[in-house]
């Protein structure tokens, strides 16, 4: 797989915040089945005010969140990676013939403040936004209490197969 991830205000995390989101995405993108040997995911790790204004210009809510999720793909049923011929196009990348996952906008400032109202690790925090994420390029959303079930479950399990739990 293939990542390029921008940490734009060059936030120190205390760790290696790359090499986690890369841990995290390949966990999270493998076992939803998506092919990691030939496919890309965009991060950019930034600050509350470009979280506000990204999701004003491209959602109309004008309020800051945690993460952003820009998925490229279409699914009618999650993590279906059966793409029909006419939309590869679409999909890929044309120079390496990757398949396009989205892109994942960070908080950082949120990932700080929600570490220490959750009571976990910046660590912690991170991962699980990143998780959350990489379920939404997937195609799952949390729109309904059944939806959200699913996401939980699923971000958990990913964190629990990382050794990443709510104690670190």
């Amino acid at each position: 797989m293939t990542f390029f991830i921008e940490n734009e205000n060059d936030t120190d995390f205390g760790f290696d915040e790359s090499e986690l989101i890369k841990a995290v995405c390949l966990k999270a993108f493998s076992s939803e089945g998506a092919p990691v040997d030939s496919s890309s995911v965009n991060v950019l790790i930034t600050d509350s005010e470009t979280v506000r204004e990204m999701n004003s210009g491209f959602r109309g809510i004008d309020s800051t969140t945690d993460v952003l999720s820009f998925p490229n793909l279409d699914f009618e049923t999650p993590s279906d990676f059966d793409i029909p011929d006419e939309r590869k196009a679409d999909y890929t990348d044309p120079e390496t013939g990757e398949l396009l996952m989205g892109d994942i906008i960070l908080n950082a400032d949120r990932v700080f403040s929600q570490a220490e109202e959750y009571g976990h690790s910046v660590k912690r925090e991170l991962a699980f936004l990143t998780a959350h994420s990489c379920l939404h390029l997937c195609g799952y959303d949390h729109m309904t209490p059944e939806e959200e079930k699913v996401m939980i479950s699923k971000q958990e399990a990913i964190l629990n197969e990382l050794g990443i739990t709510r104690g670190n």
